[in-house]
């Protein structure tokens, strides 16, 4: 590949962190630095930008020194009036929020402003690619220093929801370190002493997530579905759903409380 095929300006190894933002530019520029240099150019249509470890064969150079980086491990694509990026490399990559983008993967669409990407290497090295799509004035988004702040997109939950997915979850609301989803049988069973009434199964409780997930899934909640965790699924659609929960204020440490009655309860050596 020839990189002056593509119109743009070289970025030199010596420039700013795009965190600090960009100079007046054509309205949907992008501009994507690695740590040996990037790339800025206009929007066109179909207009892409290739970045991976290969320095003679791509637009931006990243992981020049780590194997783990594919040669050619993803692409900036214009489409549409928006800059979208894809994976053709063999590992994925992340981006904010947790998110992962896995070769094979439907592209994703990059917002105004500031997006870091990050492809993992070896030995838990992590290579930064720095993005940042001008505005439609050709500048940064505005500053809204006194703006009031929007408030995050709580869920509703039935007053069982929400005591399912608290005890579901709260090894998360306790800040453990990297924490996990208590199993469906451990909350059956916990459930069981809260509400004995009640008559919880494990598999009442599998059939109440699922609800959930299926639920926040419609309302475009991603990694709630096998299809878009793929094989094998393990946790992961339940740590995805509770993250969200947390994320989103729906659940909070306060929630907690729902589980006193735990504690309170004598243990079998006190009976």
């Amino acid at each position: 590949m020839d990189t002056l095929a593509v119109e743009g300006r070289r970025l030199p190894r010596t420039h700013d962190s795009l965190a600090f933002g960009i100079p007046r530019s054509a309205p949907g520029a992008i501009y994507a630095l690695a740590i040996g240099g990037g790339i800025t150019v206009g929007p066109s249509e179909g207009r892409t930008v290739v970045f991976g470890r290969n320095k003679p064969e791509v637009h931006v150079c990243i992981g020049e020194d780590d194997r783990r980086v594919s040669r050619q491990h993803g692409m900036l694509t214009h489409q549409h009036g928006q800059w979208w990026v894809s994976n053709t490399g063999k590992l994925p990559i992340r981006l904010p929020g947790s998110q992962w983008l896995f070769a094979a993967e439907e592209s994703l669409p990059l917002a105004e402003g500031y997006t870091p990407l990050f492809v993992p290497g070896t030995r838990g090295r992590e290579h930064l690619l720095e993005l940042f799509v001008a505005g439609s004035d050709g500048q940064r988004p505005l500053t809204r220093h006194d703006a009031l702040t929007d408030p995050p997109k709580t869920w509703r939950l039935l007053p069982d929801e929400r005591l399912a997915l608290v005890l579901l979850g709260q090894r998360y609301l306790l800040h453990e370190s990297d924490p996990q989803p208590l199993t469906r049988q451990q909350v059956a069973e916990q459930l069981m002493e809260l509400r004995p009434d009640a008559g919880w199964t494990h598999r009442k409780v599998e059939h109440l997530l699922k609800d959930v997930r299926e639920r926040l899934s419609r309302e475009g909640v991603r990694g709630l579905t096998r299809e878009e965790v793929g094989e094998p699924v393990g946790n992961k659609l339940n740590d995805n759903l509770v993250r969200e929960l947390v994320l989103s204020t729906t659940l909070v440490p306060p929630d907690l409380r729902l589980l006193d009655q735990l504690d309170q309860a004598p243990d079998d050596s006190e009976r």
